[in-house]
């Protein structure tokens, strides 16, 4: 293959959803990234929350119209053969601002050019272009290969479900004593788009409703002995689930740890890779330029929850040290980092 092509691939991801320090929930979605040499595509964006056309959550007929339109078997949505490649991931609306490209066939090839942020039906590439994005020029047989995965498979009635390499819907189970924080964990996770239900004993629960379930997470009262017996269970019934051990009491650092657990990427494909805190000081490793957010949640001597935003700014790739605020992590407390598209939690080290 010529030096000009270059590769093109798709590969699950999210966009990570949470309870934001001042207090609002930022809605959990997944969907198909696009890779282009092995690489996310959205990774030269530093700064963008936004997902694909390609989310889990839109309905079968949809997802395969965004399928059709990248595969140029369906006319483009915009003017100018424009194609949205990223789009807001609260709403589906063209204000809140799209990442558009021209997708066109140059003989046997496909070619994305002219990328564009774009919040009208036209655009003004000198004014809203991205410059220093493509083009790309993709071998067509491997661009249609991709994309055909994702095609829907006709079912029983008549009807079509996403095809096997389509992002999959997340579903958690909460097992443990208090139930006050667990309904609350769940009314989160539900507000973030994530089904919930809570438990406290799997053994009520059948094989193939436990097969539904992509992450567990425990309870700080669950015995060693119940948690093995609830790994047990879901191993019994051929269920490929995430464990969470639940660190503090604490609803925005247990849904972080359980959005932590429900990102199947690949390490190669996530922007935030490590965090630590201890000696006064974060650490954050990141693997491409991209926006980082660092909150302190802390429990005081009554159990109350205090929330603190340590940091909100790019970062470059690299490791980096960030000074914490000594008032904000004394005692028992944790660091939520995140990204657009994942999250970490450390607690907090005294020495």
């Amino acid at each position: 293959m010529s030096a000009e092509y270059a590769t093109f691939g798709l590969a699950p991801a999210m966009r990570a959803g949470g309870v934001l320090a001042h207090g609002d929930y930022q809605v959990h979605r997944d969907f198909m990234d696009f890779l282009v040499d092995g690489r996310p595509l959205l990774f030269q964006l530093s700064d963008l929350d936004a997902v694909s056309p390609l989310a889990s959550d839109v309905p079968p007929a949809i997802f395969t119209t965004h399928v059709r339109r990248l595969l140029l078997e369906a006319d483009a949505p915009l003017a100018g053969g424009r194609y949205v490649i990223y789009g807001c991931p609260e709403c589906e609306s063209l204000e809140c601002g799209a990442v558009t490209a021209v997708i066109e066939r140059d003989g046997t090839d496909i070619v994305w050019r002219d990328f564009a942020w774009q919040t009208y039906e036209t655009v003004d590439l000198a004014r809203s272009g991205y410059h220093g994005i493509g083009p790309f020029r993709f071998d067509g047989d491997q661009y249609r290969q991709e994309l055909e995965r994702l095609l829907p498979a006709a079912v029983a009635d008549g009807g079509a479900r996403p095809g096997p390499d389509a992002p999959a819907g997340r579903r958690v189970l909460l097992i443990g004593a208090r139930v006050a924080v667990l309904a609350k964990l769940a009314a989160a996770l539900r507000a973030i788009g994530i089904g919930a239900d809570v438990t406290a004993d799997v053994a009520q629960v059948s094989p193939e409703e436990l097969r539904g379930y992509r992450a567990v997470a425990f309870g700080r009262a669950i015995t060693e002995d119940e948690r093995a017996a609830a790994r047990q269970a879901f191993t019994r019934a051929g269920a490929d689930v995430a464990y969470v051990d639940g660190l503090a009491p604490v609803v925005p650092v247990l849904l972080a740890q359980i959005e932590h657990a429900l990102d199947r990427s690949a390490p190669a494909q996530r922007r935030l890779v490590g965090l630590t805190a201890a000696d006064g000081a974060a650490g954050v490793d990141v693997t491409s330029t991209c926006r980082v957010t660092l909150v302190a949640y802390r429990l005081d001597r009554l159990y109350r929850t205090h929330a603190q935003e340590i940091f909100d700014g790019v970062l470059e790739p690299g490791e980096h040290r960030i000074a914490l605020d000594a008032r904000a992590v004394k005692g028992q407390s944790f660091l939520v980092a995140r990204t657009t598209g994942n999250v970490l939690v450390a607690p907090v080290v005294h020495h």
